[in-house]
């Protein structure tokens, strides 16, 4: 049979799906499974690594069963990940040490109060675009290695492997213990605080601050490879030998899915968190307002592109915790009619810092509140509180962005589970004045991947040929008197220094 799809593993953090594409971007076939979220202390999180590859496995198997269509039909295989969040497994028998560590995770917050001593959270910034951060790779791999003797004596000795969640899987998908690629692309290498941003490569003495043997790190490469890492094996979940040459880390796959790729153009993506990321083009800006220097994406033989992205912890979890924690909804979906009963907030703000605040802020001492609260207050305002909270967190980081890009936002391309909620969407309209754009296909992270891989493997001959496919789906249109957003933003902004300064540091 002629190759005439492209396969987009998207290994979230609450899920892994497999997405079938055809050339015009349009979705084929589609299968989701849910993981375990495990919490063993308080601000810990972690996943089982094997639970996500089985049930990989699965959602391949299940998307090919649902589309009709053979392996043998794909021309490549894309991946797209949560980002940051970490394993380290055994090179020989595939077996993980620990559980993966989840980017939401802060058990390395006293890793990086140690880091940061000397140089400050900015230590590495010039040479990652990053701040230390519990947020990010590196600070989980030392733990591991501290806290779990097997996984330090393997690396010492060479036997084992560190990846993100993209690695891990790529590992698996092109064989595993049997010759599999350990690879990572520049986007996610660009969230362990381990690269430098201008030479794509790990910085050695960074790895020796943090006591990482450079044998475990994977092979940095191209987001979208003209060269396959690896082809799957007939005995797979693919059943066929399929070239895997796309991996974008979670949030650049939506730029890309949302074909960002001219120098000024942006995307927010509403998911667990909330991530907004502006295209800078060809040359890394460092921030000087909390945003973090990180790499768009890079396709064979061509220049990298960066990006300026803001990151917010908690913004569809938010709606989790609602429906789990409270049981105030029963479905995510609930929210929006709850919000609905009541005008408006009832002068209740809700800052969800459950792990800290991300940018503009990186305050890990942050822990969330809800202010303003009286007897006139009920569940609805609660409900609209918890909504308008992701409005303002990414007008945060569009103020900060506007500060350090020069380049003020005339329009936000929105995607993730939470752009079929009209009261956030015109509510983020509103707050930030600009209009608000959905797209027709808003599985854009798997899109992107679909798309790195693709354009490796010549399904779409240029970047061009990929931007046909984009289509606006709706637009809201700011429609709020200049005086009630002053306000609003202003009690926000009150409400977020509520936040601040709450875990103690722990006495010498």
């Amino acid at each position: 049979m002629m190759a005439s799809y492209v396969g987009a593993v998207d290994q979230g953090t609450t899920s892994s799906r497999f997405i079938i594409f055809d050339n015009g971007g349009r979705i084929i076939s589609v299968d989701q499974k849910e993981h375990e979220q495990i919490y063993p202390k308080p601000g810990w999180v972690e996943h089982d690594p094997l639970e996500i590859w089985q049930n990989t496995q699965d959602v391949i198997r299940s998307a090919l069963k649902k589309g009709k269509i053979s392996g043998s039909e794909l021309v490549a295989i894309g991946i797209t990940n949560q980002r940051e969040t970490t394993v380290i497994w055994d090179r020989k028998t595939g077996k993980p040490f620990t559980n993966a560590i989840v980017w939401q995770c802060t058990r390395t917050h006293e890793i990086c109060r140690e880091l940061s001593k000397e140089g400050g959270q900015d230590r590495f910034r010039d040479k990652t675009g990053l701040p230390i951060a519990t947020y990010f790779s590196g600070p989980k791999i030392t733990w591991i290695l501290d806290n779990v003797p097997e996984a330090r004596k393997a690396a010492l000795k060479g036997d084992a492997l560190f990846g993100t969640m993209e690695t891990w899987v790529i590992w698996w998908l092109t064989g595993g213990p049997k010759g599999g690629a350990h690879v990572t692309d520049v986007t996610n290498a660009s969230r362990t605080m381990l690269m430098d941003l201008k030479s794509l490569q790990w910085d050695n003495e960074i790895l020796e601050i943090m006591g990482i043997p450079p044998q475990i790190m994977p092979q940095i490469v191209p987001s979208s490879d003209q060269t396959p890492w690896g082809t799957t094996p007939q005995d797979g979940p693919l059943g066929a030998p399929i070239p895997v040459c796309g991996a974008l880390g979670d949030q650049q796959a939506a730029l890309v899915g949302q074909t960002c790729f001219e120098k000024g153009e942006a995307k927010n993506t509403y998911g667990t968190g909330c991530f907004l990321l502006l295209n800078t083009g060809t040359t890394p800006i460092a921030s000087t307002h909390g945003l973090i220097t990180t790499l768009a994406y890079q396709t064979s033989g061509q220049p990298a592109v960066y990006c300026l992205e803001g990151s917010i912890a908690i913004a569809g979890a938010l709606v989790q915790w609602m429906r789990d924690n409270l049981g105030l909804i029963k479905e995510s979906r609930e929210i929006e009619d709850l919000a609905l009963q009541v005008e408006d907030n009832g002068g209740v703000y809700f800052v969800p810092a459950f792990s800290g605040l991300f940018a503009p802020y990186w305050r890990g001492d942050a822990r969330g509140v809800i202010v303003g609260l009286t007897r006139y207050v009920n569940k609805g305002h609660l409900a609209r509180a918890v909504l308008e909270a992701n409005a303002y967190q990414t007008r945060d980081i569009v103020e900060a962005m506007d500060k350090d890009s020069g380049v003020k936002l005339s329009t936000l391309k929105v995607d993730g589970g939470m752009v079929y909620n009209n009261l956030l969407m015109q509510f983020q309209a509103d707050t930030l004045d600009v209009p608000v754009i959905r797209p027709k296909v808003t599985e854009t992270t798997a899109l992107g991947a679909a798309y790195a891989a693709g354009l490796g493997a010549g399904f779409w001959p240029d970047f061009g040929e990929v931007c046909k496919n984009w289509a606006e789906d709706h637009t809201w249109h700011p429609n709020m008197a200049p005086e009630i957003r002053a306000k609003g933003y202003r009690d926000w902004k009150k409400a977020v220094e509520r936040t601040f300064n709450w875990v103690d540091e722990p006495e010498a």
